[in-house]
């Protein structure tokens, strides 16, 4: 069974773009409470420091079921407002590699604990992050094999070159086993067109594996 881990670059930590910073003391009182800061003088913290934020991302993550069976690796970029009070607000994912990845990524980050706010002039304000979070499996048998996703509780819609493909379709083209690094995104499958091949009412749930053109 393939093993993973999470990697989390406190080391890359970084403000979005957002409003300037007012002047004066009297204008960030006034301004502070709605606008979102890119440059202050004290800027937001963890509990603990940038260490103790990678440790709580690496503990609470878990690696996407989806995203493990199909071999998913990849990074998303999340960004989030510390507001006046500390609390984290406005997660939202800013890149993405599917699976499942973006809304794990965002439901921890949705769970960290009260940051020690930023403040511009004494004053509280809102501040906005940019973070990279890795999702990597581990392992050295690091190829995706067919017999897995068909012994699965999920259905898989393969992309191919913008041609859609059953698995066992796909199989023919990509062989019993490939390469996830292949993988482009992998996102949810609805069958609008109602094609009787692509209907599979015997599973959890359809994702549609999109492939790389190169």
């Amino acid at each position: 069974m393939k093993h993973f881990y999470v990697l989390f670059l406190a080391s890359t930590i970084c403000y979005c773009a957002g409003a300037q910073i007012p002047i004066s003391k009297d204008s960030v009182m006034k301004n502070g409470e709605h606008k979102i800061f890119t440059t202050i003088e004290d800027v937001p913290e963890f509990p603990g420091g940038l260490p103790a934020f990678s440790n709580f991302i690496s503990k609470n993550l878990k690696y996407p079921e989806v995203a493990r069976l199909i071999g998913i690796n990849g990074r998303v970029i999340v960004s989030f407002v510390v507001e006046r009070d500390g609390k984290v607000n406005n997660v939202t994912p800013v890149s993405c590699v599917g699976a499942g990845c973006e809304a794990e990524a965002e439901r921890v980050l949705e769970q960290s604990p009260t940051w020690k706010p930023g403040t511009q002039d004494g004053v509280p304000v809102r501040v906005q992050y940019s973070v990279p979070i890795s999702f990597t499996l581990d392992g050295k048998d690091k190829k995706t094999y067919m017999r897995n996703l068909q012994n699965s509780d999920y259905g898989f819609v393969f992309s191919i070159k913008d041609t859609l493909y059953t698995l066992d379709e796909a199989q023919k083209i990509l062989g019993r086993s490939f390469d996830p690094n292949l993988i482009k995104t992998a996102e949810p499958f609805y069958n609008y067109d109602k094609l009787p091949k692509f209907d599979m009412p015997d599973k959890k749930e359809v994702y549609l594996v999109i492939m790389k053109s190169n």
